[in-house]
């Protein structure tokens, strides 16, 4: 079940287009955010995001998981709300 969490924040963190925002909106701190994006990113042993002070952007491997973990995450709203 972690690893569904994971995913949720990453999809939020490019959803919001940066960890403070998504932090802002999941409640959580941006460290934590950070360590969660890189234990997928060990995990799955690729970077799932360029990483600058001003912006963020996927890679090509990340933007194929994010289409996945929205789809995750749409799917686990639309089981709660029925």
């Amino acid at each position: 079940m972690e690893d569904l969490n994971r995913m949720a924040v990453f999809a939020a963190v490019v959803e919001h287009g940066s960890m403070s925002a998504a932090a802002r909106q999941l409640g959580i701190t941006p460290s934590a955010i950070s360590q969660h994006i890189r234990q997928l990113e060990a995990q799955s042993g690729v970077p799932l995001m360029h990483r600058t002070t001003r912006k963020l952007t996927l890679t090509d491997a990340g933007q194929r998981f994010y289409t996945q973990c929205a789809a995750m995450v749409q799917a686990a709203r639309q089981a709660q709300a029925e």
